[in-house]
């Protein structure tokens, strides 16, 4: 398993953290996911290397990955 925290430009509000865990969460290999509106920040932790695939959803979403 792999750790990674990503910078995520986009986060205005709960809504949003709950839309990005519930979109990411759709990936197989992506374990846990957690978002954070004032840190813009997501933690994962991941099964397989799917990171390409989950920047690929988190700008399908429109929010960007710094």
């Amino acid at each position: 398993m792999e750790k990674v925290e990503l910078k995520v430009c986009g986060m205005h509000c709960e809504g949003c953290e709950k839309r990005i865990e519930n979109g990411l969460k759709t990936i197989e290999g992506v374990e846990e996911v957690k978002a954070n509106h004032k840190t813009e920040s997501v933690s994962l932790t991941l099964t397989k290397d799917v990171l390409d695939e989950v920047k690929d959803k988190l700008a399908e979403l429109d929010f960007e990955v710094k």
